[in-house]
């Protein structure tokens, strides 16, 4: 099936929006900085911006910053019992799309945001193990699978073994 496009995606926002998340994404938070606009649309306002960890919403398509706006302020300093941003980072977070949100006198879609859970840890005896070392032999990378679960110095060295005693059997 064919990759739809969202009609909002042509008006290529700096910050990251409804019509960038089609589906709920895991996200950890890099850092948080105060703010002026990008779009330069309200040149006075001032924002809470979140720059995440990963690179990327989806393979190929850079992630852009999100706007934490009081509601997803909130969300983040309940979780980590503190007002202070800078005490947000290395927080994961979900974000999603709310449908009817108020904007206004207009119900929009905005970006809502839960507490991701916390991510286990792979072990060679565990169910993602496998998968986990095909992963990193398609791609060369670790950065997929870390995006889904850690992984520590010594599985990292055991996967590439793995991977580099099949590639000296051919």
């Amino acid at each position: 099936m064919k990759a739809k496009n969202h009609w909002r995606k042509v008006f290529d926002s700096p910050y990251l929006s409804s019509a960038d998340v089609v589906e709920p994404v895991i996200l950890t938070i890099r850092e948080m900085r105060v703010e002026g606009d990008q779009t330069k649309k309200r040149k006075d306002q001032m924002f809470n911006t979140c720059y995440f960890a990963e690179p990327e919403i989806r393979p190929g398509e850079k992630l852009k910053p999100m706007i934490m706006n009081v509601t997803n302020s909130k969300v983040l300093m309940e979780h980590t019992r503190s007002p202070w941003i800078e005490d947000w980072v290395g927080t994961r977070i979900e974000v999603y799309v709310q449908h009817g949100v108020k904007f206004g006198n207009d119900a929009v879609d905005g970006l809502r945001i839960r507490i991701a859970p916390e991510k286990e840890w792979l072990t060679p005896d565990h169910p993602l193990f496998g998968g986990a070392v095909k992963a990193y032999q398609r791609d060369k990378s670790f950065a997929r699978i870390e995006g889904k679960i850690n992984i520590s110095d010594d599985v990292k060295a055991a996967i590439m073994e793995l991977v580099n005693q099949g590639a000296e059997k051919r």
